[in-house]
């Protein structure tokens, strides 16, 4: 794990697990408000099943800006990938997946060839639209929500997906998967290398 920055001027920092792979996928991090951190288990269990071919860039936002700030952070850490690898994925949690699903939505070609996102909330603040954001994608998009979630909304955008044709995976879990760090691997590391 090497530790990089990311250019942006929002002192944005992250850790970039298997630096030299010709293949990236980004990872957002929960709500920072909640203590969510690029050290999020959620996100160390993708990383581990991306190995060892594929890297993962996990990163904590910079301060908080109630969305814009923090879209623009997972913009910044998709260019900074791009300018390093070949193929760029990107992956989401809660907060994070409606981060990731905005920033996906609005980088244009410097967007991911393929998303992933866990327990994704439908809107969180005016600038965090996860619904909306799936309708202007068109790299391959996997949801992944548990049945069990009454943390956030994520039936909207578990059926946007759907009725656009993506993957919907629903496992026996709550918002926060206790106990199910193998299964998310087990279901996002392949989805996500199998397009990169």
């Amino acid at each position: 794990m090497a530790p990089v920055g990311i250019p942006g001027g929002r002192g944005v920092t992250a850790s970039l697990d298997r630096p030299g792979s010709d293949a990236l996928v980004v990872a957002c991090p929960p709500h920072p408000q909640y203590g969510g951190t690029r050290s999020d288990s959620r996100l160390e269990a993708v990383s581990d099943a991306l190995a060892p071919e594929v890297g993962c860039l996990r990163f904590d936002y910079g301060p908080w800006d109630e969305g814009r700030g923090e879209r623009a952070d997972a913009e910044n850490a998709l260019r900074w990938a791009r300018e390093r690898a070949d193929a760029v994925g990107l992956f989401g949690y809660s907060f994070g997946a409606a981060v990731a699903l905005r920033a996906a939505a609005e980088v244009g070609e410097a967007g991911p060839a393929v998303l992933s996102v866990l327990a994704p909330p439908a809107r969180l603040t005016e600038h965090l639209d996860a619904v909306a954001a799936l309708d202007a994608l068109d790299c391959p998009v996997q949801v992944v929500v548990g049945e069990r979630d009454d943390t956030v909304d994520w039936e909207p955008v578990a059926d946007r997906a759907a009725d656009l044709g993506h993957a919907v995976e629903r496992l026996p879990a709550d918002h926060h998967f206790v106990g199910q760090r193998g299964r998310i691997g087990e279901t996002v590391g392949p989805f996500l290398r199998g397009h990169l």
